[in-house]
């Protein structure tokens, strides 16, 4: 469900990008869209919102954001590798945002310019 007050956090965020002139897309797995959909409830988010994967399934991870077969069976959907290998694909936005994770979202991992960064979820 998005909340209202995610609603503000997401225009805080749009804002803040918005300033420092970059875009963002989301390659999301278990959390099936719901961070660029509360990112576009924002009015006027098309100019910083690039574009949004919904990638549940490994052949899309693969087929979508060219996720190596191999890191997915070295290492699993649900790891920290893979959420940055999907993160890494994002390279024309400003921004990639990745969840991989089980409910909660045990990753999530954003991507500003080359250095891959581990956020946590509060």
């Amino acid at each position: 469900m998005i909340t209202q007050r995610l609603v503000t956090d997401a225009a805080a965020l749009l804002q803040h990008l918005r300033e420092r002139g970059l875009t963002v897309a989301t390659a999301e797995s278990c959390t099936g869209g719901m961070i660029a959909g509360t990112l576009t409830e924002v009015a006027g988010s098309s100019d910083v919102v690039d574009r949004g994967f919904v990638t549940y399934s490994n052949e899309a991870k693969q087929d979508m954001l060219g996720v190596p077969p191999a890191l997915l069976k070295e290492h699993g959907a649900v790891s920290e590798p893979v959420a940055i290998a999907m993160a890494a694909s994002r390279e024309e936005s400003g921004i990639g945002i990745t969840t991989s994770g089980r409910g909660a979202s045990e990753s999530i991992h954003w991507r500003p310019s080359a250095s891959p960064k581990r956020m946590r979820v509060l």
